[in-house]
């Protein structure tokens, strides 16, 4: 056991109930990425109109500033419109989640950091749809004549879930094909019959 793990359970800080640690993994991860999801977007509520923008890496401009924008559709600006049949969706896939979480085995961490990165992205798009009727988005990448959009922390961590599920998904196969490999195949052939 790591010396800050044990430390943390010897002071009490940490459960040493495997299940409620797990448990207090996600809530973590899923609180963290609430909290700073919210902050940011109460921060450009607070400071910035609808279509106002901000350069705050003037060498970075062409391709990235914070400007306030609000988005009634999918993470990305994708399907406007559609805010109470994704904020639907949102809540089942976290539900889904919550119980898939407990079934993930225990050295799959990349999983478990997906988990909570997904149910807090999703939850922080969810809080902003019932706080303001639309999502707060501020982050804005621009590839100029390839790609424009607008997204926010929340949407970020989505992606960045998904792709760890990807990546842990991947380790496990290459990890199957290595053991298959290692494992002796019987052989096909009949055993030679012994000569007279």
């Amino acid at each position: 056991m790591p010396r800050a793990s044990f430390w943390f359970e010897v002071n009490g800080l940490i459960p040493v109930n495997p299940t409620v640690r797990r448990w207090l993994r996600l809530l973590i991860i899923v609180g963290l990425v609430l909290a700073v999801d919210q902050i940011t977007k109460r921060m450009v509520v607070n400071d910035l109109i609808v279509g106002e923008s901000r350069h705050i890496i003037p060498f970075l401009s062409p391709f990235f500033q914070i400007i306030r924008s609000h988005n009634t559709g999918a993470s990305f600006g994708l399907l406007p419109n559609a805010g109470d049949l994704f904020a639907i969706v949102a809540v089942i896939v976290v539900l889904v989640l919550v119980y898939m979480y407990p079934r993930i085995p225990d050295e799959k961490r990349l999983a478990w950091l997906a988990t909570g990165l997904i149910i807090g992205g999703a939850l922080g798009n969810v809080l902003d749809r019932l706080s303001y009727g639309y999502v707060v988005d501020f982050i804005n990448y621009q590839i100029p004549g390839v790609i424009s959009n607008v997204s926010n922390l929340a949407d970020h961590a989505i992606v960045l879930g998904v792709i760890l599920f990807f990546i842990s998904s991947w380790r496990d196969e290459r990890n199957d094909a290595a053991q298959k490999a290692q494992t002796p195949q019987p052989n096909s052939e009949p055993p030679p019959q012994p000569t007279l």
